[in-house]
């Protein structure tokens, strides 16, 4: 919802700078008492000339000091997408490239979709900079890299740290999806009260993954993605469409059509067939993907904390999900990469079959038949909404559609993992020096050898394809443990596979070793994360689980050693209890299972405070000179 600022009377800012109306000074220095009594006066005189002066819409929450830090390079680290005269870019065919245009058009849109999802106050906050930039505020320029670059007021570091980019604001439990002055507590009472007067239908729409919910008196009401951004989407769906017409791949021109009928009608069985003929795309040129992943809203998921809601919707048949965020994607794809990726396919049944407790539930992955899973490692082009939020960290791979989607649990479809080559490239001298002051601090120097940072690839790679591992259903019942749960099953499955695959011969005993140290050392965390914050917190657990097994120790002075012999078999033990924690649905033993490993130790904070000393980084920004130029044109 954007907030709309109407007065017929002049505005006058006193952000940052001395006004002066008579002899009557205000600014910064001003108490705030005597501020706001002065302005009243003030006010109340000017309406002699219908001249006002207000306070601004928005205060600044960051000092300059703090916005000059944050904006520095040694801060704000940068992931460049692709040149203009990216080789990959002018090896396209015409076609491609004019479809490539309407493709980065199309996702960019989602920029100012996700930032209404994300937070009530985000695009009238993005329009109150531009207009102070406008007048010379130094402070808002600075400001506006850092709202560019976490696209959004709201964002965690790395410190754990929630960077609030406007002073008096608070992020939201139900972030942009639900009213900002809707409680957990009103909210459960409401759908309480309209399940009882048999509005079942209604509350099934509002607990669904892809609807904005308002306030319809003392009720709410539901509005599909679809018909809410009824102009956004429809404009995305025409780009798709004259992609199509010019794209060289008929399998993918196939699915673009699909996505932008998706986008115009309001079915979700429509974004289901669009994600089932998304997750059969292997050769083809070019990488367009709508993400939609449920990681923010913390509000849906809290409806089965409350016993009576919970019983109620049980009754119904309803099963809440959480709303989803919306991303784009637009790259080309790196044959060389995924051909190379694509090894790992013929061992997924050997996976499966390995998997805990696989007799007890149905998983995407078969053990007797073929994968219905495609791989692609991509050149990006552009990261737009979600996918392209840096908040203390971006995506580096993901594994759709979810298994929440119509796609996977009607359809029968399978799911694609894409690689994101330009997030997880390291080509610099200066990146690699940094990487080694890290190690120097952390790890046990024994170990250095063992330390490849292609292996975080391997490991990646293990770690999307377990997430097609393991129980597909059931799992809603956990709550706000869900996506922790499954973060640290996807991760564990991953360490868990290494002898099976290195017997199998996908791996060399070096290369184990490499992905079990390099796992180690990059599972470290420079601060305790917040709840909030799943594929952190799965971290924690991780390394307290660990440390407790034997298989990893933290010295007193905060320095990492591994016994690499002990790691596998304790990340199949964990994984173990993950499975029969996911298989329970139940949300007290989900609570329970995060509570006794999300532990963070004395020794923990000690090494974290040794990364501290050689890495200042605690956020990061996105460059896309290619994208930015298509957009131009």
């Amino acid at each position: 919802m954007q907030i709309n600022n109407t007065n017929n009377r002049q505005q006058i800012d006193l952000k940052g700078v001395k006004y002066v109306r008579g002899n009557s000074p205000i600014d910064d220095n001003t108490p705030k008492d005597k501020s706001d009594k002065l302005i009243g006066e003030l006010d109340k005189m000017s309406m002699i000339n219908n001249v006002g002066i207000t306070k601004p819409e928005f205060e600044l929450g960051l000092t300059r000091e703090e916005l000059e830090k944050r904006t520095h390079k040694d801060y704000l680290t940068t992931k460049k997408m692709l040149a203009v005269d990216a080789p990959e870019y002018l090896a396209l065919s015409d076609g491609d490239k004019e479809a490539l245009k309407h493709l980065t058009k199309a996702a960019a849109r989602l920029d100012k979709v996700e930032m209404i999802l994300d937070d009530h106050n985000n695009l009238a906050f993005k329009e109150y900079l531009e207009k102070e930039i406008a007048k010379g505020n130094e402070d808002a320029r600075l400001t506006k890299i850092l709202f560019d670059a976490q696209k959004g007021i709201f964002a965690l570091d790395r410190d754990s740290n929630m960077i609030k980019l406007a002073k008096g604001l608070e992020p939201k439990k139900g972030i942009g999806v639900y009213p900002s002055d809707l409680t957990r507590e009103e909210f459960h009472a409401i759908l309480i009260k309209m399940m009882k007067e048999g509005k079942v239908d209604e509350v099934a729409k509002i607990l669904n993954q892809r609807s904005v919910v308002e306030r319809d008196g003392d009720e709410l009401k539901a509005t599909d993605y679809v018909d809410y951004f009824k102009e956004d989407f429809e404009c995305m769906a025409s780009e798709l469409e004259k992609a199509a017409e010019t794209s060289t791949n008929e399998d993918f021109n196939e699915y673009l059509k699909l996505q932008a009928k998706a986008l115009r009608t309001a079915d979700p069985m429509l974004d289901g067939y669009a994600d089932k003929k998304w997750a059969t795309l292997q050769d083809t040129p070019l990488e367009f993907t709508i993400t939609r992943e449920n990681y923010s809203d913390e509000m849906t998921e809290s409806v089965v904390e409350n016993p009576e809601l919970k019983k109620l919707l049980d009754e119904n048949g309803i099963v809440p999900v959480s709303k989803d965020c919306l991303g784009g994607r637009v790259g080309i794809v790196n044959k060389e990469g995924t051909d190379a990726i694509l090894n790992v396919k013929k061992y997924l049944p050997l996976m499966a079959q390995n998997m805990p407790l696989n007799d007890k539930y149905i998983q995407n992955i078969s053990a007797d038949k073929e994968s219905k899973q495609t791989m692609v490692d991509v050149d990006l082009v552009g990261v737009y909404g979600d996918v392209g939020e840096y908040r203390a960290g971006i995506t580096l791979a993901e594994n759709l559609p979810n298994d929440d989607k119509l796609s996977v649990s009607e359809l029968g479809g399978g799911r694609r993992n894409v690689y994101h080559r330009q997030i997880r490239l390291i080509t610099s001298d200066d990146a690699r020096e940094k990487m080694q002051k890290r190690l120097d601090a952390i790890l046990n120097k024994d170990l250095h050898k063992y330390y490849n940072d292609e292996a975080d690839h391997w490991f990646t790679i293990g770690h999307e394809n377990g997430h097609s591992l393991g129980p597909k259903s059931g799992t809603e019942g956990l709550g706000k443990y869900k996506s922790i749960i499954e973060e640290n099953k996807a991760d564990m499955v991953s360490l868990a596979m290494l002898d099976v695959l290195t017997d199998a011969g996908m791996y060399t005993k070096e290369q184990k070793e490499q992905m079990i140290v390099t796992y180690a050392a990059d599972n470290m965390l420079m601060a305790k994360p917040t709840l909030s914050q799943a594929h952190r917190v799965r971290s924690v657990m991780q390394n307290y689980f660990f440390i407790k097994e034997g298989a990893m120790s933290i010295s007193k002075d905060g320095v990492l050693d591994v016994n690499i012999d002990k790691m596998v078999e304790t990340a199949k033990k964990m994984l173990k209890e993950i499975i029969e924690v996911q298989l329970s649905g139940d949300f007290s033993r989900g609570e329970k299972y995060v509570n006794d490993y999300f532990v963070w130790t004395p020794e923990m904070e000690t090494l974290a405070q040794n990364i501290k000393k050689v890495s200042k980084t605690l956020n990061g920004k996105v460059e896309s000179p290619l994208a930015d130029k298509l957009l131009s044109e």
